[in-house]
């Protein structure tokens, strides 16, 4: 486990330091392409549910077998080299660097009033259309998104990289990776896409409640009390359609008093999110800043928690 901390947290500041180079191969766009290919040819006809089931285990059995075969060997080299192995697979599943950059592509036009420029960089994040958004609705596009994949994008591989090193958390990236490709609720991906949506539902549970209490701690500026805010997380959070993204979005929501959730348009289309938090004040720009710093301070005491579980949990092993 020694060795997972280790390779966890150099792929930690790894990802800060470089994020995802566009110009470099990266596994998940491989996931994705394997994903893509199994949909084509096994959505279609009766039985989709377990053409789903089955999609969803030849993405594990594919990707588990290639991270696995890949730290084996390099462990087999050298502990150091298995190590670096690890941290190199590890930082391919986190997303902090590219989410505080996305926040900031929709803040930096937003600050200095170029609307036009701030919808357009919001539609590269969100799927919701944002030709009409004022400030305030921009705004909370963004904030959500950095709230909802803070545990998605960044605690959740870090924790699954704690539980089983790079394999663990390459795994959890490809059940994310079918969920956000094929777990929706249309006709095309309604059963093909359950047993994907169920299992990312499953691996995102406890490190999204665990993320929602570390956001808690992370933002002692807040002007709200933590059992106010504790209070608003335990009232909204089941509210969301998902059972894991509402916990961090309001947390977000309550340490800024801010009230996300709301009126959306998908091509069109009305559809109506549930309220996260109380609208004690408007909306602005400098709000997604404060949600990238409660993002990477909750990360980052994340990764301390992670530390201390694991210390505990070699020196527990070693006395019984």
């Amino acid at each position: 486990m020694i060795y997972h901390l280790l390779a966890a947290t150099i792929a930690f500041f790894l990802d800060r330091l470089i994020g995802d180079p566009p110009h470099l191969p990266h596994p998940v766009r491989w996931i994705g392409s394997l994903i893509h290919f199994l949909e084509q040819r096994l959505n279609k006809g009766t039985d989709r549910r377990e053409k789903g089931v089955i999609m969803l285990f030849l993405v594990l059995f594919v990707t588990g077998t290639a991270s696995f075969l890949l730290v084996f060997v390099f462990y087999r080299l050298h502990p150091a080299a298995g190590v670096a192995a690890e941290a190199i697979i590890i930082a391919s599943t986190i997303a902090c660097r590219s989410l505080k950059e996305a926040g900031l592509s929709v803040y930096q036009p937003l600050k200095s009033g170029d609307m036009k420029e701030a919808r357009i960089k919001l539609s590269y994040i969100v799927g919701r259309d944002t030709e009409r958004l004022d400030e305030g609705e921009i705004t909370r596009g963004a904030i959500e998104t950095i709230a909802e994949n803070t545990s998605d994008g960044v605690t959740a591989p870090l924790f699954w990289a704690l539980i089983g090193g790079a394999p663990g958390a390459m795994l959890y990236r490809a059940i994310n990776t079918c969920d956000s490709m094929v777990g929706y609720q249309n006709e095309r991906y309604k059963q093909f896409g359950w047993a994907s949506a169920r299992v990312d539902d499953l691996v995102n549970w406890l490190p999204a409640r665990l993320t929602s209490l570390l956001m808690l701690c992370s933002f002692p500026e807040s002007p709200y009390s933590k059992k106010c805010v504790w209070q608003i997380v335990s009232r909204d959070a089941k509210k969301h359609l998902s059972p894991n993204s509402g916990w961090c979005e309001a947390a977000v929501a309550g340490l800024l008093g801010i009230q996300l959730g709301g009126v959306n348009t998908y091509k069109g289309q009305v559809s109506h999110r549930a309220e996260m938090g109380e609208p004690f004040r408007q909306k602005t720009a400098e709000d997604i800043v404060l949600a990238n710093r409660i993002m990477e301070r909750s990360s980052f005491l994340f990764l301390l928690m992670m530390w201390i579980g694991g210390i505990g949990y070699e020196v527990a092993r070693s006395w019984f």
